[in-house]
Order: C-alpha cells, then structure tokens, then sequence
C-alpha cells in the first residue's frame, strides 16, 4: 500500500521532534556532567594520585569520634552533605524530568525497556558514565521506570552509578591502594548483576502504569504539544519530582546525621576486625547516606585509627551501594518486597567483600 505525501510529512515531522527531543536531553545531561561529575573528578583524581587523600571523613572530620547524637549533629551533617552534592541532586531532578518529557519512550524501551540481560547491561554500562550517588542516581530512575524501562534494567543504573564509578576506584586505589580497588571492582560488577538477575526474573510483586504514574506517552511523542505545552510538560515533571522527593530526603538524612554517632561509635569502629564486625558494619553502611566517594575518607580515618582491612571493605562495599534516602525515593517505582531484597543483597555482598579481604590481606 502506498503511503500518503501526508503521512511521509507526519513521519518526518515526528522524526525531527525526536530528534530534537533527544538532542536536548543529551545537552542537559553531558553539559551536567561535564561540570559537576567529570572534570571535578578529573581534578581530584590527580590530587589523590599525589597526596594519597581525597579529604576528610564527612561521619568524624579528621578525628574518629562523630558528633554527639542530637539535633546539632543532625544539622552539622545535613549542611556538609548537601554543600556536597547539592549540584548533583539538581542536575538529577533536571535529568530526571527530561527523560519523561524529551527522550520518546519507543526509543527508550528498545534499549532498556525488556527483562533481557542486554537491557541491564547497557543500564549498567550507561551509570558508569553518571558517577552519581546513590540519592543522585535515584531521581533518574524514578524517571526511567515512569518511562516503563524494565525493573532489572533501573536497578543496575541505580546500583552501577556509586558502585562501579570509574572515578571513585581510581580514588580507592591511589588512597587505600589497588586491592581494594579491584575487591570493590569485583563485587559491584557482581552485585549489579545478581540484583538485576533478580528484579527481572521474579519482579517481586509487579508495579502497575496506575503505581509509577506514566502517561500513555512521552510528551515529546505527542503530534499535538506545541513547544510551550512541551516546556509546561517539563516544568510540570520537575515540580512532582521536587515536591513528593526532597521533603522525605531531606528529613530521612537529618535523622541519619544526628545519630552517626550511635552508628559509627569508635569504640566498635577502630577495633572492627572479625566477620561479627564486617557483618554489623555492612548492615550499617547499606542503611547510611553519603556523597560520592565519600567511603574513601571515611574508610580512610577509620582504618588509620585500627580498623581491620574486612571490616573497612564492608564499608567500602555497602557505603555508596544504597542507602534509606534513596530506597525512600525510588520507593514508588518498585514493590516493597524488591526493594527489600535489594537491600539484603547488598548487604550480603558487602559481608562476602568483607570476608575475602580478610582472607586476602591475611596472606599477603
């Protein structure tokens, strides 16, 4: 059957819009990066390689003692951690929303959309290139699963984008030293992949349209959004992203804050070294909220002032992996009981990390 001289004009039309669609996703995004992740990084990678050092524990300073539980520790955290990924969290909302509204959904599914292990494996590799935290990373996935990309898929962007960030193993390697870098390599790759495997072989409770709040399509894909209904769109996405994310956030890491030292006691901390310690140290470091390769200093302290190389792997391993701020964001676009698996997971791969450390730095 011949195709109309209008249709051709439709199609062409709504190639251009995607095209268009796509083209300014990908400028917010790698501009984004660009400024806040990729050439700090590149920067800090050199300070690393020649002072051994990234900073200071954000959990303690430069002592071992967090600050007393209570309102003015939750406070003193609050404002050093957000001083620290503010940048990273508005440029996640921003990336966020822009998924939903500019990138047309039929593409997206193409590429992470099935339960297949290609989808998590170009999920996966796509993280490394964000670097974000876990709470960073999770408005992005909240994003991607009102896009209807696959729950395997999400999952191994969420985890991939702290765990298997290039630029944080280089930072391990140059401040704790290769080994560590490369047990950390190890287990992330496999804990991304377990995770993933899980989400899209059981789904664990599937999470309907009506759950995720999609809409039949990306508005990008709609013929009849003029470009200001498609910046409304926009703007209208960051607003939800704003109002139903941040308030809980914010609460969630005040309340981790003011109790750090509760958490991190160094009484148990520095003397942290058989697998009872590695196993309590990674249900705290999956429970605990940190910026980007903020493991590293914290680790660091820790270990200079005695703790075991198992112990301090377990945080290495857990610390950036997730977190309750982010479980609490994403907590709309999976079911409770995946997200719950999910956190046993990494907790259970930060204890196996754990224990080969203590195995392979005991033989060295």
């Amino acid at each position: 059957m011949a195709v109309s001289d209008g249709a051709l004009l439709d199609r062409e039309s709504n190639v251009k819009r995607f095209i268009l669609g796509v083209t300014l996703f990908l400028a917010i995004a790698v501009i984004g990066l660009l400024i806040v992740k990729w050439l700090p990084y590149w920067n800090k990678s050199h300070v690393a390689a020649h002072t051994h050092s990234i900073g200071s524990s954000i959990i303690s300073g430069k002592s071992v003692a967090p600050q007393s539980v209570g309102l003015a520790a939750a406070w003193q955290y609050a404002v050093a951690y957000f001083i620290s990924v503010w940048e990273a969290v508005v440029l996640a909302l921003l990336i966020g929303a822009s998924i939903q509204v500019f990138v047309p959904r039929r593409w997206l599914l193409k590429l992470i959309g099935s339960d297949g292990a290609k989808s998590a494996v170009v999920a996966g590799a796509a993280s490394m290139a964000g670097m974000m935290c876990t709470c960073c990373a999770a408005p992005i996935v909240v994003g991607l699963r009102r896009q209807r990309a696959s729950m395997g898929s999400a999952l191994a962007f969420l985890l991939g984008n702290p765990v298997l960030n290039p630029a944080t193993l280089i930072f391990i390697g140059f401040v704790l030293g290769w080994t560590f870098a490369g047990i950390r390599l190890a287990f992330g790759l496999a804990l991304v992949v377990l995770v993933a495997w899980i989400a899209n072989r059981t789904g664990a409770g599937r999470v309907t349209d009506k759950d995720v709040h999609v809409f039949a399509s990306a508005a990008i894909e709609d013929p009849k959004r003029t470009p200001a209904g498609i910046a409304v769109a926009w703007f209208e996405e960051l607003w939800i992203e704003i109002y139903t994310l941040l308030p809980g956030y914010i609460a969630i890491v005040l309340v981790l804050g003011g109790l750090r030292a509760w958490l991190f006691p160094p009484g148990f901390t520095i003397h942290a070294a058989g697998i009872g310690s590695v196993a309590l140290l990674a249900a705290i470091g999956s429970a605990f909220v940190i910026p980007t390769a903020g493991e590293v200093p914290i680790t660091q302290t820790l270990m200079h002032a005695g703790m075991g190389a198992g112990p301090a792997t377990a945080l290495l391993m857990t610390l950036p992996a997730i977190s309750l701020p982010s479980l609490f964001i994403v907590r709309k676009v999976f079911p409770a009981r995946l997200l719950a698996i999910v956190f046993g997971c990494v907790v259970g791969v930060g204890i196996l990390a754990g224990i080969t450390a203590l195995f392979v730095f005991a033989v060295r």
